[in-house]
């Protein structure tokens, strides 16, 4: 049973933690917290299920169209849920523009892939036990992401313009960089982010139009204990809501896991409101 609920509890919370840097790299280029990551999670298993099964293609071809699509819806929501907004004086109605966005792509995946659950194929016929791929190759994937977002961000000089416009957008207007720009690469970026999730976690998930709610709540909630914005604090926070969700699953099992997940992570909000690797915003008095 331990070596059952660490294996699954690590998969899944590398998915879980995927999400939320899917909303952390969104977050930072737009201060907008975007309801879509749930969406590029759910797309990347349904989508890596049909190029496979059905299309027939390899898996490294269906990887990288699947990571194309997932950049370009990455786009399509900052041009049309995002942008709109930051001109708006409310910009609290990114809420409303990026659920309703993902709602709509998750009823045309629904009607075009249908409503049933699909199996999602083998992508590295390595196992079982610990070693079977569906375990380790979300951990692969996030490591992966953390080192390449590391790399990009403290090597490179487009890193360090999307830290730039993440710290201040204003002054890095100022200073001549391409706010727009930066802010539809990061959102690319993102997307591929999300999408990459749901395909390294497609045989735990299923290829499913239903893994979107799902996503979008158990990938918000390493964010908010790990702290907004912190890419660190994201993946502790999903490896360890993953573990606690499976032990919660095999000791009291059905809705009460799923209640003590909820207890949990209102518990850890109220006592550290900054997350667990966030630090404490001053506030001037």
């Amino acid at each position: 049973m331990l070596e059952s609920i660490i294996s699954y509890g690590l998969g899944i919370g590398a998915v879980y933690a995927l999400i939320g840097i899917t909303y952390n790299v969104m977050y930072s280029a737009s201060r907008v917290f975007s309801f879509t990551a749930g969406m590029l999670g759910m797309l990347g298993g349904v989508l890596g299920a049909f190029f496979i099964n059905q299309l027939g293609l390899p898996v490294i071809v269906a990887l990288v169209l699947v990571l194309a699509c997932g950049a370009l819806l990455g786009i399509v929501t900052e041009i049309v849920t995002v942008r709109p907004v930051l001109k708006s004086i409310e910009q609290h109605l990114y809420v409303l523009s990026t659920l309703a966005f993902a709602l709509m792509v998750q009823q045309v995946t629904a009607i075009e892939w249908g409503t049933d659950a699909q199996p999602f194929p083998v992508l590295v016929p390595i196992g079982p036990g610990l070693l079977d791929q569906k375990f380790w190759l979300p951990l692969l994937a996030c490591a992966v992401t953390v080192i390449g977002l590391e790399l990009l961000y403290r090597r490179t000089l487009v890193g360090r313009a999307f830290l730039a416009i993440a710290e201040d957008s204003y002054a890095a207007r100022a200073l001549g960089l391409p706010e727009t720009r930066l802010r539809l690469a990061c959102y690319a970026i993102a997307g591929m982010i999300g999408a990459l999730a749901g395909f390294t976690g497609g045989q735990m998930l299923l290829a499913f139009f239903g893994n979107q709610a799902i996503l979008n709540f158990y990938g918000f909630v390493p964010v908010a204990l790990g702290g907004m914005g912190s890419t660190r604090g994201a993946v502790i926070g999903g490896l360890a809501l993953g573990l606690f969700q499976q032990a919660a699953n095999f000791l009291v099992g059905g809705i009460y896991a799923a209640v003590a997940v909820f207890a949990v992570f209102i518990l850890v909000l109220l006592l550290r409101p900054e997350g667990l690797a966030g630090a404490a915003t001053a506030r001037r008095v």
